[in-house]
């Protein structure tokens, strides 16, 4: 038996839980042992309902600071100004200006990080670290000399071209390679040139495929297709069994609709309000989820052809509607090439972008562009409203994305990646021995 500890970005939605509970699911199957460590809200309601360990009680502070928007280093916001001025919230170029954005260019804080992990790795002495997106956790794991297995999303490899890839960076992005080289030599450990170079585990396993997340060949990654999360036992509530089926059935998901009250600069309800607005006359079904987040109150009382729940098993209702309506998130994204339906995305941040557009390159999307007027997020309703229509009417982008997700899955998944992970760490473990 293998023990793992899987560490995650501890931002307050599902998207790194979706993609690392399969994998958990699977390696404790082959009969090891996993536990998480995630803090954040949501994700940790969701590890629950899994039944997997979550070490947070004694460590709640290791990645606090991840999962607030408060948090942004708000020099870094004022310094880009220039650049994005429209918002209180700046694109996000590449993984180095996304951890500037969450105080890791503090050296107090990233020490502090560091250190907490290290004492959770000694408490709970994991054979191997299987990281998502928390590079303060692989550079604990690496100073302790435990092995690390990293599961990313190819925008965040450093042979990539980031999160916005469509456009020029501008000159000086703040980075916080500096401050991190300087840790890592406390530690011993070779300096990084960017910090995307933290992405890069003794093993790399990249979710998507070439088509939907291009790398260079010389990038030493694995794919393994789409990972998604739906309990064994996932069955849909039996009031959307019995839906009528004359009627387009749309699924709207937001992911959290408000990170913070102080900023909405990653916030999703601009999703929500949208499509309350466009689709409230369409003859058209609607359900909402939420992800385990309440629906704001200010969106009540909802149309009388729409119905709300903070979560149902995504891959049932993605199989069951006619088109998926969301925010761009990578999960979300997958989940619909998984199930082979059509997409209209309203994207809101560049990552989420980035996702959106390789879908619409395929044509198994179509993107409604989310503006910032006066500091505040909006769609343009008559927007969304032909957009949808356009993906219901034109069965070419149903096509796609089947095609697409016949491709995701012949890679194998959360299945497949178990299996990487398994060789590994015998081959490690082997290593050692001899």
């Amino acid at each position: 038996m293998t023990k793992y500890l899987f560490t995650t970005l501890a931002t307050d939605d599902l998207g790194l839980q979706t993609r690392s509970l399969p994998i958990a699911r699977e390696l404790v199957a082959r009969g090891h042992r996993v536990m998480f460590h995630c803090p954040a809200k949501a994700p940790r309601q969701l590890i629950a309902e899994a039944g997997f360990e979550n070490l947070v009680s004694e460590f709640h502070e290791v990645s606090h600071g991840d999962q607030n928007p408060r948090c942004l280093d708000r020099r870094v916001v004022n310094e880009l100004a220039p650049v994005q001025s429209k918002s209180d919230c700046p694109d996000v170029w590449n993984m180095d200006h996304a951890a500037a954005t969450m105080g890791l260019l503090n050296e107090d804080r990233v020490r502090a990080r560091c250190q907490s992990f290290r004492e959770l790795m000694k408490l709970c002495t994991p054979d191997v670290v299987v990281d998502f997106w928390n590079p303060c956790a692989v550079i604990a794991a690496r100073s302790l000399q435990k092995p690390v297995i990293t599961v990313i999303q190819t925008d965040a490899h450093p042979s990539s071209q980031g999160f916005i890839w469509w456009k020029t960076p501008p000159p000086n992005l703040p980075s916080p390679a500096p401050v991190v080289n300087r840790v890592l030599a406390d530690y011993g450990l070779p300096c990084i040139s960017k910090l995307a170079d933290l992405s890069v585990g003794d093993l790399t396993l990249a979710v998507g495929m070439p088509e939907t997340d291009p790398l260079p060949e010389t990038a030493q990654v694995t794919y393994v297709g789409s990972v998604l999360w739906q309990t064994e036992n996932a069955r849909l509530p039996e009031w959307v069994n019995c839906l009528p089926t004359h009627r387009p059935l749309v699924w709207v998901y937001s992911g959290n609709p408000r990170y913070a009250p102080s900023s909405e600069g990653l916030d999703s309800i601009v999703v929500l309000q949208a499509c309350v607005e466009a689709l409230a006359e369409e003859d058209v079904l609607v359900i909402l989820t939420t992800g385990h987040h309440p629906l704001p109150k200010e969106l009540l009382p909802l149309p009388a052809n729409f119905r709300h729940e903070q979560y149902l098993p995504g891959l049932l209702l993605a199989d069951r509607s006619d088109v998926l309506v969301h925010h761009g998130g990578y999960g979300s994204c997958q989940t619909g090439l998984y199930a082979g339906k059509p997409a209209v995305i309203l994207p809101t941040y560049s990552e989420r972008e980035s996702n959106a557009r390789r879908l619409e390159a395929l044509g198994a999307a179509v993107i409604v562009p989310v503006e910032i007027v006066r500091g505040k997020k909006r769609v343009r309703a008559e927007e969304l409203r032909s957009a949808i229509r356009r993906v219901l009417a034109d069965g070419s982008f149903g096509e796609n994305a089947r095609r697409l997700g016949e491709r995701l899955r012949n890679y194998g998944g959360a299945f497949r990646a178990a299996q990487l992970i398994e060789a590994f760490s015998r081959a490690r473990s082997g290593e050692k021995a001899c």
